[in-house]
Order: structure tokens, then sequence, then C-alpha cells
């Protein structure tokens, strides 16, 4: 059956979930995996083979309980009259009873060959099923296991049982070489997501995802997934009921990333957008701009002279911005004003080089980083290897906890996270791929998504989701073509949608 699961799980999350409901009594292991197998079966029938009644499958399993899972798939198939091939990689360990128990049910009623035996490879199939390595993986995959397999599936559909064998858990990377994995079309998961179907390779190498239900209730992971808003409507109130957000813009020629920025940041509802900028700049943007205001801030003693100004209650620094001892001004005024704040692209690197800046962030700060920004602000943290246990969702919550504020780590596999130790996910992946945001100027967008609800009242974390979710729907809404101008005017339909 399929789900729409809350968070993604680890596989030591994953393994904790199991042994809770085996001890409890509520189930056995025997049964979860019989739950697998038929979700599995259900999945492949829905998505690829309606009727496997005389198809041929080649199944390959592996020596643990995601071989077991192989086994149950089947005998279920065997049972709707489709043609098994069965091929197994040594047999299940001292460490898998279950996967032994449902291999030796199916050797009641058909055979298991070994998968290094390519001369006894029988013909084409028209489907496959990779139940070699699940979630347990930990070391690489000799690429060598699957030249017999990919010397005669052609075109086949592969599924792959929890997991491409060859893909981490926990990080969503290869383990080992690329040549040692199988990418699936068609990914079959159970209870929860893994974190590593939505992280760095994962989509790519998983196809698409189904979750299935095995009975295991409501438990969640840790690290949850972010989801659409329940609404950001308006009711009674006036303008400075929405409040007011600042963008601070660079010289002339540098202003557009800050017009895409406060474009965005009047679309999702901030009551007033004011562009600040140097005199320079002012007459190219006011040619521009219509909504929106224009304030001059040409160094840091006026920039505190407008923040005298109570009602402006969100800032978006960074977009545009320079690299200057100007705009470092410019920004350590900002952090002395204890305003929530939006700080991306310049003004990330900026606080990079300046132990000042990063020691003056607040709790109230929302820092947007791609990975190249992430490995300047955090490079020890950056530089630590992801794998089994480890994952982006890691890296991103020690870099929070360090900073003291809410870190958004960009890129189709957006991750958040409070220096409180929460972690939210945002996969631009499978339904919700968004490819048309590597577009100049999408970032710039996103952080005046943030800046505007940020100045509606919104905490930095609820903020940040909802402003990486709007982003990736309005990309959603427009499709092939994009370009970031485009970004702020597709959110009035997005917003009605909602």
């Amino acid at each position: 059956m399929a789900m729409r699961p809350e968070s993604a799980v680890t596989t030591a999350e994953m393994r904790k979930i199991e042994a809770d409901a085996i001890e409890s009594g509520s189930v056995t292991g025997l049964d979860l995996m019989e739950r697998a197998g038929a979700g599995a079966v259900s999945a492949a029938r829905e998505r690829l083979m309606p009727d496997p009644a005389g198809k041929r499958v080649l199944i390959l399993c592996g020596p643990g309980n995601n071989g077991g899972d192989g086994y149950v798939i089947a005998r279920i198939l065997h049972d709707l009259d489709a043609e098994i091939e069965l091929r197994a990689l040594g047999a299940p360990g001292q460490g898998a009873p279950d996967a032994l128990a449902n291999r030796k049910r199916w050797l009641e009623i058909g055979t298991v060959m070994p998968l290094d035996d390519s001369a006894a490879m029988g013909a084409q199939p028209d489907l496959v099923i990779d139940a070699l390595f699940g979630t347990g993986l930990a070391r690489g995959v000799d690429p060598a296991i699957f030249d017999p397999v990919r010397a005669r599936i052609g075109a086949a559909p592969i599924i792959a049982v929890d997991l491409p064998s060859g893909l981490c858990s926990d990080s969503g990377q290869v383990i080992g070489a690329e040549g040692g994995i199988l990418p699936a079309t068609l990914t079959v998961s159970f209870h929860r997501p893994k974190r590593g179907h939505y992280l760095r390779d994962g989509p790519r190498f998983c196809g698409a995802l189904a979750v299935c239900d095995i009975g295991l209730g409501a438990t969640e992971g840790a690290v949850r997934l972010v989801r659409a808003p329940d609404g950001l409507g308006k009711g009674h109130g006036h303008k400075f009921s929405y409040g007011h957000a600042l963008v601070l813009s660079g010289g002339m020629g540098q202003s557009g990333a800050a017009r895409l920025a406060a474009r965005a940041a009047l679309r999702v509802g901030a009551g007033l957008v004011t562009i600040g900028a140097p005199a320079e700049a002012m007459p190219e943007i006011a040619a521009q701009i219509t909504a929106l205001m224009l304030r001059r801030v040409d160094d840091a003693g006026n920039f505190a002279g407008l923040l005298d100004d109570p009602r402006i209650n969100a800032l978006c620094l960074g977009p545009g911005l320079g690299l200057g001892p100007r705009e470092a001004a410019l920004i350590g005024t900002a952090l002395v004003s204890a305003r929530p704040a939006v700080l991306d692209a310049d003004a990330l690197t900026l606080i990079a080089a300046d132990p000042e800046l990063r020691s003056a962030l607040h709790p109230n700060c929302v820092l947007t980083p791609h990975e190249g920004e992430f490995a300047r602000l955090f490079p020890d943290i950056a530089d630590r290897s992801e794998g089994p246990g480890w994952g982006k969702p890691d890296l991103v919550a020690e870099a929070a906890r360090r900073s003291g504020c809410v870190i958004l780590l960009k890129g189709p596999d957006t991750v958040i996270a409070t220096p409180e130790g929460n972690v939210m996910l945002h996969a631009a992946a499978y339904e919700r791929a968004a490819p048309w945001l590597a577009t100049a100027g999408s970032g710039d967008v996103l952080a005046g998504l943030i800046a505007g609800l940020l100045a509606r009242g919104a905490a930095p974390a609820a903020a940040a989701q909802t402003g990486v979710w709007l982003h990736t729907e309005a990309a959603r809404h427009m499709g092939a073509g994009l370009i970031a101008e485009d970004l702020p005017d597709l959110l009035p339909r997005v917003l009605q949608d909602l």
C-alpha cells in the first residue's frame, strides 16, 4: 500500500523500529519479510507488470534479509504464474535466519542458481528484481558481480528492493566504484523512505520511488520531510501587519540579484519591501521597479539610521552585494541589530572570511549556502566523509549547532537544520523534480522568499522550509524554459493552489 511518510530514516533507526515491533510481540521477522515481499509485488504490478502470468522474472538474492525479501517475491510471483529464474550470491548467513527460512520455502517449489554462473544464464527477462544488498551495506560492491546480469537484461526494467544494490542508505552515495551499483527503474522501500533515497546520488539510481506499509505503525525518523505549508492567506489588517523586508543591493550593474530577491519577498506576502542601494545604483533600480520601495544606503552609518525604523522587521543580505569593506560593515550592522535575516551569496563569503562577523550570528539568522559556500564556512565539517551512519543531514546539523542559527544547504536535496538539532529534508526529486531551478538567480529568489516569510512573522526554520517548498513548486508550475525572473510571478498560482 502506498504511503505518505513524514520522515526519512537511517539504517539504525529502521533496525530499531523493526526490533521494537518484534520485541513487543506484535509481529515477527518472518511476518515483516512476507509483508515486504507482498508490497514489492504489489508495486511491481501497479507500476510495471500488471499481469505477471507468463512473464520471465529474474530475481537476484543476496545473503542477508534483503535476499530474504527476494525469496518471498519469487514465491508470490510464481503463484501468479510468472516464470522465475532465481540467482543467489551465496547462501543466507548465520545472522539472517528469516532469510534462510524463506530460501528453504522457495526451494520447495523452485531452484536457486549461483549469480556468477554466466554460462547457465537464461533468456532476456521481462523484469529484474534486485534483492542483493539492502540497507545494511557498509562496503563497496565489486562491479564484476553485476557483469553477468548486465550482459543479458537488455532494456528490462529493474525493481530494487529497499535500495539499488551499492547505494548507501544513509548518505545516498555510491559505496565504492560507480560501476558497483545496479540502477533501478523503480525502488520499493518499506515503512519509511531511507535518507539515501533522497540524498546525493539516490534519486539518480533509484528511478521512481514507492514506499509500502508493512504494519509498523506511525513511527518516524529524526529527519523530517518538508511538506506543503497549510496556507499563506491573509486576514484583516494593513500592509504593516505583514511586515517590512529590506533587501540590500550592490552597486551599479550589480542590482539584479537584489531586485529578484525583493520581488520574491513581495510576492510571498510581505506588506512592504524596500531595496537599500548605494547612490550610484539608484537610477538603475528605480527604472525597473514599481511596487518595491527604494532607499539610499551608502554605508553602515546611514544603514544603521534606516534600521532605527522598528517596522523594518526582516533583512535579506548578500545577493549581488559585493565583497569590500563597505559590504562587510553593512553585514556587521545588520547582525548587531539582531533582526531576522537571510544571509546568502556574498554575505556568506564575507562571514566565512571574518571571525567577528561569524561570532555576531544569532538565532534569528538563516544562512543559505550552496555546497561551495558551505565548505568555506565550515571546512572541517565539509571535509568529513559521508557514508553509513553519517550523511548530509548530520553535516548540516553540526554546522547549525556550531553557528547558533538555521542553516539551509541548497541543492536538489536541500537540508535545513536548527541549532537545537531539528533537521528537515526537502528533495526536488521523483514527482517533485525541478531541474529547471539550475539557473542563474534562482538562489536569489529563494533568499527573497525566506526574507518575505520572516517579515510576515514566520520563525526562521519555518520560513526556510516554506520558502524552499514554494521555490520548487513554482518551478514545477513553469517547467522547461524557466528563468529566475519567472519564479516570483508564478507564486500567485502556487498560493492559490494552497
